[in-house]
């Protein structure tokens, strides 16, 4: 119906001016309101796992969501169940500390459950002596003795180091809240995530700590990727180390293959199996042996054995590589799957044909998971480089004590890999576990501030898990008080030496060897380039020096 009084028309026309000035005004307002809130940076969605299904309910204002969904507070929150983490969460959890474990992957125990990565490579410096401290050392050693040697005796194991810790496995990171602290740093201040029955939560930490093999927290900040090996192999594509399929093995007579092994000359050795060795735990390299083996395709390889008898003619061995395999993408972790399990098939006809006690050997249980070795490297506070660790430098924050060699496992630039150095030991700082621009950022594990190249030894599980632990130590005796970055020499000393008194982990007082006394700045921006391979360089220039 049309309205034909002047009057009338007059009204309306002046109620809806208001109306519309109504309007403006609290828009403004609300723009004023918004504008005094701390900046607020909400990463993308994860991509590791299938995001859970979409609700079909009404759409409801985010914020409005947020303020409604369960919300929890912790100390300190550690993303993924990677052992090394776990150190920290128990050590914050024994100091007092309220700690809880998130984990973007379905199931618990990460390399070492998941992965069947059950072959532990110790660590020790020129003279032989164990480097292993802390609550490692309970594992190292019963790994050595025989004692812990199946997965069901490393599930225990690991059990027993989360005891009373909440654990979340299979959740997805939807939203991570930052804020700018006043000293410019930036700062997770919450993360809101979905449970793996659908369930969105929210949760509060003073420290997050990132302990998952694919970055799952710090590849959504504002962090700084360094250089990986495609820098050192001229590549194109970024690319890591080869990841490794655990092959297991049942129905082997250990005694017989050592026994037969040990009773050939040093020269049929060599020429059987292209040297080695086996004793009653352990079977190492018989490169010969492995390099007579033809791969199915050239994405796998089979190097020299790392195998160790698991007692009951179980063996587990540790030598199958996967090339190209991006450990953030699920659908590469699932294709290196298979991949490795097939040709694992393959590879036990041609032990049964050429080790003596393989003859019967089966099969055992595949692993659905691969060993990964490496992702992307951070940008921490420091950022570790082969001339630490071969001038065996100590840092005034130690917080580990590290040692092995430079080991660059394949890559599809170079399928058998390089060792570039052997360290005596060396320091690792808390600083390398800081990372950098972010006040309350973590790194555990494979996450350690290190260049791609001295990664090949800051990478060994016992240096990177006594370094979780200790930070574990120190969160607790600084319970909020004080934050890690915060710490002063004079005040790092005193709590060294309270690791030292109540967990009998030293981490002061300790001298290595330095390799590289008298070189020039120039040789070692070489050695900390890959420019110079140390193990030949060092050969030539002592030859160089003679003269």
């Amino acid at each position: 119906m049309r309205l034909r009084n002047p009057r009338v028309q007059l009204v309306i026309a002046l109620a809806v001016v208001l109306i519309a000035l109504s309007v403006y005004s609290y828009s403004k307002i609300g723009l004023k309101q918004a504008s005094v809130e701390p900046a607020v940076v909400t990463a993308p969605t994860n991509t590791h796992q299938d995001p859970p299904p979409v609700s079909e309910a009404p759409a409801t204002p985010a914020a409005e969501i947020k303020n409604t969904l369960p919300s929890e507070q912790y100390d300190v929150v550690v993303i993924g169940s990677e052992l090394e983490g776990l150190y920290l969460a128990r050590a914050a959890a024994d100091e007092g500390l309220k700690v809880k474990v998130l984990d973007p992957h379905k199931a618990f125990g990460g390399q070492i459950l998941q992965s069947q990565m059950l072959f532990l490579d110790e660590t020790r410096d020129d003279q032989g002596h164990l480097l292993v401290q802390g609550r490692a050392k309970e594992l190292f050693d019963g790994f050595r003795n025989a004692k812990i040697r199946k997965l069901s005796e490393f599930s225990t194991y690991m059990d027993k180091l989360a005891k009373d810790i909440p654990i979340e496995s299979g959740v997805v990171l939807s939203e991570i809240e930052q804020i700018n602290t006043p000293d410019s740093m930036h700062k997770v201040a919450s993360i809101v995530y979905t449970t793996d029955k659908n369930e969105k939560k929210k949760i509060t930490a003073s420290y997050w700590v990132e302990n998952s093999d694919y970055a799952a927290l710090i590849s959504r900040l504002d962090a700084k990727r360094l250089p990986g090996l495609e820098k050192f192999y001229g590549q194109k594509d970024i690319e890591y180390m080869s990841a490794g399929m655990m092959m297991k093995f049942k129905h082997v007579d250990w005694k017989k293959f050592s026994t037969t092994f040990n009773a050939l000359k040093p020269e049929e050795k060599s020429k059987q199996f292209g040297g080695g060795s086996v004793n009653d735990s352990y079977a190492i390299g018989l490169s010969g042996m492995t390099k007579a083996y033809h791969p199915s395709n050239d994405r796998v390889f089979l190097r020299g054995l790392n195998a160790v008898n698991q007692r009951d003619g179980e063996v587990l061995i540790n030598a199958l590589l996967v090339y190209t395999v991006d450990p953030s993408k699920p659908e590469s972790i699932q294709e290196a799957v298979t991949l490795g399990n097939k040709e694992t098939a393959s590879i036990l006809g041609h032990f049964r044909k050429t080790l003596p006690g393989w003859e019967h050997a089966e099969l055992g249980e595949l692993p659905t998971y691969p060993y990964v070795r490496e992702y992307n490297h951070y940008e921490m506070d420091y950022v570790l480089k082969p001339s630490d660790l071969l001038s065996g430098t100590m840092f005034w924050d130690n917080v580990s004590i590290g040692g092995y060699p430079l080991d660059l496992q394949g890559t599809s630039a170079n399928k058998w890999g390089i060792e570039m150095g052997r360290p005596d030991k060396y320091g690792m700082p808390l600083r390398s576990f800081l990372l950098k621009n972010y006040d309350n950022v973590i790194a555990a594990g494979k996450n350690v501030g290190s260049s791609a190249i001295a990664y090949g030894s800051t990478r060994i599980q016992p240096n990177t898990s006594l370094a979780a632990e200790s930070i574990g130590i120190i969160l607790g005796q600084l319970h909020g008080k004080q934050k890690l970055r915060e710490i002063m020499p004079e005040e790092m000393t005193k709590l060294q030496q309270y690791i030292a008194a109540h967990y009998q982990i030293k981490l002061t007082g300790i001298t290595g060897t330095n390799k590289i006394s008298g070189w020039n700045e120039d040789e070692i921006r070489k050695l900390d380039t890959g420019e110079i391979t140390y193990p030949s360089y060092v050969k030539t220039r002592k030859k160089t020096a003679v003269k």
